[in-house]
């Protein structure tokens, strides 16, 4: 009889212990799509390390690096999200979502849908800034990658460094934005013009 009474009794706690766990997930937990809160002037770029501040240029990528879990990766500006998805193995996954703030009032929109309306002050001087609806000179999403292209090109020129796209890689938590040479010796330092390019400069 005791036996009999037991059964049930832990059959309601296991109940009650799955229901309070999806509860506390479904409240605290990351739904898995759409954007992510930013902790503002906590969160680092992960292409140029800066800490996102402007809440009317950031954008954030949510991407699946390892397949079965998303996770998202945060940019204090636009154009420093473009050019980091493209150096990511797993860029044209249909699941990878990239979220932009409109310049207006900070709410995010879906960047590959956005208009980019040109002439703006931005933490990286790309100076990009988007809105959900067309204006007048505004560029679409492919256009405002072109333009971004077009401004790294000029940024890297100017540091003396020639933008060759197979030799970027992600900077990811401080690891150098240069892919590593395997011709090239890192067991000693030395300055620009001794076998590598100067590094271009941080942009603040």
């Amino acid at each position: 009889m005791r036996a009999s009474r037991v059964w049930p009794e832990r059959l309601v706690a296991s109940l009650l212990l799955s229901a309070a766990f999806a509860i506390l997930s479904a409240c605290g937990g990351d739904p898995g799509t759409g954007p992510a809160e930013v902790k503002w002037d906590r969160d680092i770029c992960e292409r140029c390390l800066m800490i996102l501040s402007d809440r009317r240029f950031s954008a954030q990528i949510r991407g699946w690096p390892k397949g079965d879990r998303s996770r998202v990766y945060y940019f204090d500006d636009v154009g420093c999200a473009m050019l980091w998805l493209d150096q990511q193995p797993w860029k044209d996954d249909p699941r990878v979502e990239m979220w932009v703030n409109d310049h207006r009032d900070g709410h995010w929109i879906e960047a590959r849908k956005a208009w980019y309306v040109r002439g703006f002050t931005t933490p990286m001087e790309y100076g990009l800034g988007a809105q959900d609806e067309p204006a007048e000179g505004a560029l679409n999403w492919e256009e405002a990658r072109k333009l971004v292209y077009e401004i790294e090109e000029r940024f890297t020129q100017e540091a003396g460094v020639s933008l060759d796209p197979s030799r970027l890689a992600p900077s990811i938590y401080g690891r150098d934005r240069y892919a590593e040479d395997p011709e090239h010796d890192h067991d000693h330092d030395h300055g620009p013009g001794e076998g590598e390019p100067a590094a271009p400069p941080v942009r603040q």
